[in-house]
């Protein structure tokens, strides 16, 4: 699709990025394939790639990686002291990879562990006041950082985007949910 004025629309896919050459590459050697799943999947894992490099500044100067902060942000959002396990829920992340955190953010200062009065094999993680002052020092710059990074973006298009991505991700969580369950 085109506008009147010779420019792309919108919905219009750009044609000079990794991915459209992947595509054109694959539309060659398989023209009976449909390539339009890999044109979806294709960008949302090369935006993956491209935004996990650039390892966001504002974080980095704080000394902490992505899934640090996300398990930080975890206990700072929800206002209460949570198990390893509901960290790893919350945090998308493994048992044995928040596990890893917690240890290192506890010799940071950042987190406190305390075991349950009523089982001892069960763990409470809550942020330490400096690991609140932290969440709450980085978390405006970090914002200012991702608004920069979509400034690419016109604000309606940014909009669009975090729809569509929102259906996307309803919809891959109820089946993912129902094929872990067996349903």
């Amino acid at each position: 699709m085109t506008a009147t004025n010779g420019t792309p629309s919108r919905r219009e896919a750009p044609t000079a990025d990794t991915v459209a050459a992947v595509v054109r590459q694959w539309r060659a050697v398989h023209p009976e394939l449909d390539t339009g799943p890999m044109e979806v999947i294709g960008r949302i894992n090369r935006c993956a790639a491209l935004l996990q490099q650039a390892e966001d500044a504002p974080l980095r100067r704080a000394g902490l990686s992505r899934p640090e902060f996300d398990l930080l942000g975890a206990l700072r959002r929800t206002g209460h002291e949570l198990t390893p396990g509901e960290l790893a829920r919350e945090t998308f992340s493994s048992g044995a990879a928040v596990t890893k955190r917690i240890k290192q953010l506890t010799e940071r200062g950042l987190v406190e562990r305390r075991g349950d009065t009523r089982d001892r094999r069960v763990a409470h993680v809550r942020l330490t006041d400096a690991g609140r002052a932290l969440v709450d020092g980085v978390l405006p710059e970090q914002l200012s950082y991702e608004t920069a990074v979509l400034s690419v973006l016109a604000p309606e298009g940014r909009d669009d985007l975090a729809a569509l991505l929102a259906e996307l991700l309803t919809r891959l969580e109820g089946r993912m949910g129902a094929l872990r369950t067996g349903g």
